[in-house]
């Protein structure tokens, strides 16, 4: 894993047509932008688990209700789901 600094205005390149810039840094939230060619998929981690619970639920026919805890606690932010 790669750590980087970085402050509002500035960005970062992964390979060759991918750039993310920090549009803004307030109160514990980063806004950031993403340049990326239409055939890389962005998703949100949080959506991604929440996507592995449904196929989950769906073949173990686990209760619905746990989907929604993990949307619930994305909603809350990362302060309080860890």
């Amino acid at each position: 894993m790669l750590i980087l600094q970085r402050k509002a205005g500035e960005s970062l390149l992964i390979g060759e047509d991918i750039e993310i810039s920090v549009l803004s840094v307030e109160m514990g939230r980063v806004r950031l932008a993403i340049q990326a060619p239409k055939s890389v998929p962005i998703l949100r981690s949080e959506l991604r688990s929440a996507a592995a619970t449904n196929r989950e639920a769906a073949d173990e026919e686990a209760p619905p209700m746990s989907l929604l805890d993990i949307l619930r606690e994305s909603e809350e932010g990362p302060e309080n789901s860890r």
